[in-house]
């Protein structure tokens, strides 16, 4: 038996659903003692006292009603039950999906794509055995025996005392049985969603597999994470019939022995044979609703080891900096890093250490360029000013205002990001675009598209503005992709850019291009540019070095090569580039 405290949390706001469930469900119980009542008192009547039909038509009709009414509490309370589930299923969701959101692309990232699919799909639907039948099943497996033996007990003391005796059985071995089977239902899960893991990297990597020849192997891979998978199912499912084959047969020894009880004493005479079969009648009733707990138990644990998984993503992801208030974003502010650290964390290792008390400011209207090597630090000082994560140490600000109190939606409002690689939904070019302001007029978008030097090639695309794309801007260049992306930056209207040099990698002419939209770009907004080329470097307003994850100096392009050796060594280590 297994009760998770945080499913029933959710599942509190739906207790009503679930309460009309357990009310039709011993009804239906209830029912069944009647209906039993007069079946046994039907028979007695017809075979032992000879009444004809006529007699007991009464009885009849009573019995046919019984019959209806039991299909009908059993419908209402399976259909109150599923109302439930569904609305524990949304609120699962939308917590999973809203803490995704809050977390941010840093800390959503620390979970594959493909086992997050498998999770918020099949094992959020793995709930409704849960919430459905498991919890339902789990409160009239007390109440429905109790009312059965309650009767019994009234009819016949000594059946009573054995059904009492004998239901302990059950729980008790569903307990035992239960215990290996939540961590075997864990494993099948975690088994699933590597496996789905790994075959949507393999289906996003299939061009680099190809390149290295290396796509049969990964179809060993993914042979050894199906088998993995295929044997922890049949770990569960072993589990499962063997907890099956027990508890139909505890049931059906303890129905057997009131039966021999129950005939001993009828042949003896000292017991009626209408009490004697209207128990016979309840002997199986009495056990089926902890029968139905017993498979109601195995379907659930997929959805109990599914939520748990879940769960532990969210937990991962919380942030542990202070809540955010609800101060407005300064206008036009001056930006500042204040004595920030951060560390990433490492799982089952100590954090990974990106910056060390790094002080940085970016006046309103000023281009700041942040230049350094590989795993200097740049992407995470990129990271902290979208508000993807928060400073482990120091802190930022705007105009004073400590970023902790702003909420990050209403940080990023005035934040723009152009990234190098940007990223495109499958749909259409307008629609992508509009991501930045949905409200945005024609003519905003026209003077967007103009500013990014993007009117002309979408003009030759067949549907103009409403050309399908696919995922990840597939059907157009890397430069194109570039362009959109600064066309959105155009019309987010933000006055605080940041920018992962989006002209870099691209052929000289459309590096021009680019260069000149970004010249507009930046006309009176404030930005922080992560550089990689000396045209960026030399046209920024002051340059920043980074090494290893410190501010180690910053100036003009010229200050810079005078007294600074780390910055000397990256221009000249490129060729010229920063």
């Amino acid at each position: 038996m297994h009760l998770d405290r945080r499913l029933l949390d959710l599942a509190r706001p739906h207790r009503a659903a679930l309460i009309v469930s357990l009310a039709f469900g011993w009804l239906g119980g209830v029912v069944t003692v009647v209906q039993a009542w007069l079946l046994a008192h039907i028979i007695a009547a017809v075979f032992l006292s000879g009444a004809d039909r006529a007699a007991v038509a009464s009885e009849l009709g009573w019995l046919l009603t019984m019959i209806v009414m039991r299909a009908m509490f059993s419908w209402a309370s399976d259909a109150a039950a599923a109302h439930a589930a569904a609305g524990v299923k949304h609120e699962i969701r939308n917590q999973v999906f809203a803490g995704l959101m809050d977390q941010g692309p840093v800390a959503a990232g620390r979970s594959r794509t493909g086992e997050l699919v498998t999770l918020l799909t099949d094992g959020v639907e793995a709930l409704d055995a849960y919430v459905a039948s498991y919890l339902p099943q789990f409160a009239l497996a007390m109440a429905i025996p109790l009312t059965v033996a309650a009767v019994v007990l009234s009819r016949d003391l000594l059946s009573g005392v054995v059904l009492v005796l004998t239901a302990p059985l059950i729980p008790v071995f569903m307990y035992l049985i239960g215990r290996t089977a939540d961590a075997r239902s864990r494993r099948q899960w975690l088994d699933m969603a590597r496996l789905s893991a790994i075959f949507l990297d393999t289906i996003q990597g299939l061009t680099t597999l190809k390149i290295l020849g290396r796509s049969r192997a990964q179809i060993e891979v993914i042979g050894e994470v199906t088998d993995a998978f295929r044997s922890s199912s049949m770990a569960v499912l072993r589990i499962a019939f063997l907890s099956a084959l027990v508890l139909e047969l505890v049931a059906t020894l303890s129905v057997a022995v009131v039966a021999v009880e129950i005939g001993l004493r009828l042949l003896g005479g000292r017991l009626g044979f209408e009490s004697a079969f209207f128990v016979l009648l309840l002997a199986p009733e009495f056990y089926l609703p902890m029968r139905r707990l017993g498979a109601a138990f195995h379907a659930g644990m997929a959805g109990i080891a599914a939520s748990s998984r879940l769960f532990e993503i969210l937990e991962e992801g919380r942030p542990t900096a202070r809540v955010p208030g609800d101060r407005d974003m300064p206008s036009d502010p001056t930006i500042a890093l204040e004595d920030v650290s951060f560390a990433y964390p490492v799982d089952g290792g100590e954090p990974r250490p990106a910056l060390d008390g790094v002080s940085l400011t970016i006046d309103d209207g000023e281009t700041v360029a942040l230049v350094g090597r590989s795993g200097a630090g740049k992407t995470t000082v990129a990271r902290l000013l979208l508000r993807f994560i928060e400073p482990t140490g120091g802190r930022l600000t705007a105009d004073g205002v400590d970023a902790a109190a702003i909420q990050p939606e209403v940080w990023r409002q005035r934040v723009a990001w152009v990234p190098q690689h940007p990223h495109l939904f499958a749909g259409t070019i307008e629609a992508n675009i509009r991501l930045a302001r949905p409200a945005a007029s024609a003519d905003e978008m026209e003077t967007a598209l103009r500013a990014a030097r993007a009117e002309e090639f979408i003009a030759g695309l067949p549907d103009g503005m409403a050309t399908r794309i696919g995922e990840r801007g597939a059907k157009l260049s890397g430069g194109q992709l570039r362009r959109l992306a600064l066309a959105r930056a155009w019309l987010a209207d933000a006055r605080i850019l940041i920018l992962d040099e989006p002209a870099e990698d691209l052929d000289p002419r459309l590096r021009a291009e680019i260069d000149e939209s970004l010249k507009t770009l930046l006309e009176g907004r404030s930005a922080l540019v992560i550089a990689h080329r000396l045209p960026t470097v030399k046209v920024a307003d002051r340059i920043v070095v980074l090494e290893s994850g410190r501010v180690v100096d910053q100036g003009s392009h010229r200050e810079l090569e005078n007294r600074c050796g780390h910055y000397r060594g990256l221009v000249h280590a490129r060729g010229g580039s920063a």
